[in-house]
């Protein structure tokens, strides 16, 4: 059976969804951005504003000076995430298996759902007039046979509405196209097929040999030849529900320095830590996200030892983690820490006798105490020496 997959593109999302309580921006050039200093990166650009030439990225001051009756506007994360909410309830009503890659973006798996709600085509004009209805927000669903597809025939559909690729015309659909939208080929690859080869076209890159597509890009010269042909096997995710303490941090201004950042990141494993605790849990996995001031992201993984919720036993793989996701010479913006795999703490055993403290259980009676101090006086009542300076919010 040939899978039916939509994606739902809300175009600009955070400036959509700040339209619906301040009608006034609309047909307005808006831009979102942290902060309004000329140096600040532009984080979401309207089509208005793109029109007269501002794109993300962007520095605020450039931007200002391409269109002069700019609007700028501060994240309004809690905003964009109860529309995201919105966002998921709607899929959930036509499918189980839908999946938020990121704001204002939405797959849902409908393959086999033809006697509920009809053609996938039917069906994405359904959602796309719920969600319109529901929660004001006018978005493009690309209908297609896998994620990939569905996903770029929303993103270049000019206008709200349907962009339906037929089965097995994926391919040709994506002949056309410019080979930027192929996921995985950024600016240096890009630019790569252009000096080298003088490729500009994804029906290009589809109809070159196998050996010179390893001589440019090595062990992924398979997966970006199959995408230029418009194959794309991955599932749809659905939301994970599993128990995890996290815990995020927008910075209040963008950083540089590594030991700022890190002190950042101290604190916010305290706090974990000390949840975890309250819980009586451990983690075994868990999982550092930054946010760099252009809005890109990098996500690495950790291992525990699952022995207990220590914060310099957490803290140091996540120290690892944030020196190989921070390779950028570029300021971070956000920092999301996620403990995941809980479980109560391993290793333990009664004492039978009397007798000193150990080290680690010494090491334990003070944190523990420090947890109580914290309780009674609030987080900020004793701070860890290395925490000192680092700002956020």
């Amino acid at each position: 059976m040939n899978r039916s997959i939509l994606h739902i593109h809300i175009p600009a999302f955070a400036i959509a969804v700040e339209r619906l309580v301040r009608p006034e921006l609309r047909s307005r050039p808006v831009v979102v951005a942290w902060g309004r200093t000329g140096r600040t990166s532009v984080l979401c650009v309207s089509a208005e504003a793109r029109r007269e030439g501002v794109a993300r990225g962007m520095p605020l001051g450039r931007a200002r000076d391409v269109c002069p009756g700019l609007t700028v506007l501060l994240p309004n994360p809690a905003g964009t995430e109860r529309a995201g909410r919105l966002l998921g309830g709607v899929a959930a009503r036509y499918t189980p298996l839908w999946e938020p890659p990121r704001p204002g973006h939405v797959y849902l798996d409908v393959t086999g759902t033809a006697r509920l709600w009809g053609r996938a085509k039917d069906t994405a004009e359904r959602v796309r007039r719920e969600i319109l209805d529901r929660i004001g927000l006018a978005g493009t669903v690309g209908v297609a046979g896998n994620k990939m597809v569905s996903s770029i025939a929303s993103r270049i559909h000019p206008v709200p509405g349907i962009r339906d690729v037929d089965p097995g015309r994926e391919g040709v659909f994506m002949a056309p196209l410019r080979v930027g939208v192929l996921p995985g080929i950024g600016p240096v690859r890009k630019r790569l097929l252009l000096e080298e080869l003088g490729i500009t076209r994804v029906r290009e890159v589809a109809a070159l040999e196998s050996a010179d597509l390893r001589l440019l890009f090595g062990r992924q010269a398979w997966v970006l030849h199959q995408r230029a042909l418009g194959v794309d096997p991955t599932p749809v995710y659905p939301p994970r529900r599993r128990p995890a303490v996290e815990e995020e941090v927008t910075l209040s201004e963008e950083e540089n320095d590594d030991a700022r950042i890190l002190g950042v990141l101290y604190g916010m494993v305290e706090q974990g830590a000390c949840r975890l605790r309250e819980r009586d849990l451990a983690p075994r996995k868990g999982s550092l996200l930054v946010r760099y001031a252009d809005q890109r992201e990098v996500l690495r993984g950790v291992t525990f030892s699952g022995a207990g919720a220590w914060d310099a036993d957490l803290y140091a793989p996540l120290e690892q983690a944030f020196r190989r996701a921070y390779t950028r010479r570029v300021r971070v913006r956000f920092l999301r820490v996620a403990f995941t795999d809980l479980a109560p703490p391993t290793g333990r055993q009664l004492a039978l006798f009397v007798a000193e403290p150990s080290p680690g259980e010494a090491q334990g009676e003070v944190i523990r105490a420090l947890d109580r101090i914290r309780a009674r006086h609030g987080n900020g009542a004793i701070q860890c020496g290395r925490t000192f300076g680092a700002k956020a919010h």
